[in-house]
């Protein structure tokens, strides 16, 4: 008999830069976490325990973070926050599902992924199961506006998966096109976010606008921060599978700024690596020596989008959700100075 359960350590609470900011609003976090174990039930019996292994992983919720101080930040956070946020993370989740069978990952959140237990066929399946479970959600607000900004969103995510896959070991990709991807398949759904928490509220345009710039800002940074995670990551410690990046062909933003400042000859002989496939080469010299600056290069674009993002919360009237938006960049900025160690 099938036993679908996860071990307490992929449970384990928040802690390190982002335990403070996710302090602000716990309570509602907690309700957050109980309503997505809740969602197991609203399936047919015959697929549940897949559903709930699936949204069982505890991560850190980034998503419903920014929708709930979003909310907050622009009149408090509601009931109908709460939904917002178990929508976007439900998204997610049918993401991360899907991302893991493409890279052939097989742990994340210290277990094993969905495709490692029950093969490919069954995962993508179980991740469009959540995308439309999570869309048919959204249609429960009363504004259709939130509904279709997730829905828009969603499609977002998708359509930048499908072009970062189709640039796979593309040699010529530019950095330009490299964050065209980043904020379409990461950006949109934070800015799905930050954007209906206020318009929950029925905030005014000029307010909606900025925490929509903010969530696709923050958003941005958080995949510059974990593409350069997966090159200068500990595996042991993140509890996923690293690597996949270089393994699979994504060239994310240290490879480009390598490829882009290094001399001809060596240019030849790092596309070479990539192309061979030789990504634990790859990774060495990313981390190590002179090519290691395009690591720290790529943390610095990751810091100065996050002080970009922070910039657009100047017209918040002062409050203790508006300083958390705030801390959570300043949380961000702290896990990508860790990546220099």
């Amino acid at each position: 008999m099938e036993v679908f359960v996860r071990s307490p350590a992929a449970r384990a609470p928040s802690a390190g830069p982002l335990a403070a900011v996710t302090a602000t609003v716990q309570s509602h976090l907690d309700e957050v976490e109980s309503r997505i174990a809740q969602q197991a039930a609203a399936f047919d019996p015959a697929i549940e325990g897949y559903v709930t292994y699936a949204i069982g992983g505890r991560g850190k919720r980034l998503r419903p973070l920014v929708a709930l101080l979003s909310g907050g930040a622009t009149g408090g956070v509601t009931s109908a926050h709460v939904d917002l946020a178990v929508v976007v993370e439900l998204i997610h989740i049918a993401t991360l599902v899907h991302d893991d069978i493409m890279d052939e990952a097989e742990r994340r959140r210290g277990e094993p992924t969905v495709n490692a237990r029950w093969g490919n066929s069954l995962s993508v399946l179980l991740g469009d199961c959540l995308f439309a479970h999570a869309l048919n959600l959204s249609t429960n607000f009363k504004k259709a506006e939130i509904s279709r900004s997730i829905a828009q969103a969603a499609r977002e995510v998708c359509s930048g998966e499908i072009i970062q896959t189709q640039r796979r070991f593309d040699l010529h990709l530019a950095i330009e096109e490299y964050f065209r991807i980043v904020q379409m398949k990461t950006g949109s759904l934070f800015a799905v976010a930050a954007e209906s928490g206020a318009l929950l509220h029925e905030a005014d345009p000029a307010t909606v606008r900025s925490l929509k710039q903010y969530g696709m800002k923050i958003g941005t940074a958080y995949q510059i921060y974990d593409d350069c995670l997966d090159i200068a990551g500990n595996e042991n410690v993140i509890g996923k599978t690293l690597g996949t990046d270089l393994r699979k062909g994504k060239l994310t933003l240290p490879v480009l700024i390598l490829l882009r400042a290094a001399p001809a000859g060596e240019r030849e002989e790092y596309c070479k690596l990539i192309v061979d496939g030789r990504a634990e080469e790859m990774t060495d010299l990313l981390k190590n020596g002179a090519a290691g600056q395009s690591l720290s290069g790529s943390i610095q674009a990751g810091q100065k989008m996050i002080r970009e993002a922070q910039s657009e919360l100047t017209g918040l009237p002062p409050s203790f959700y508006a300083r958390s938006l705030l801390q959570l960049g300043d949380g961000l900025c702290e896990l990508l100075e860790q990546l220099r160690d």
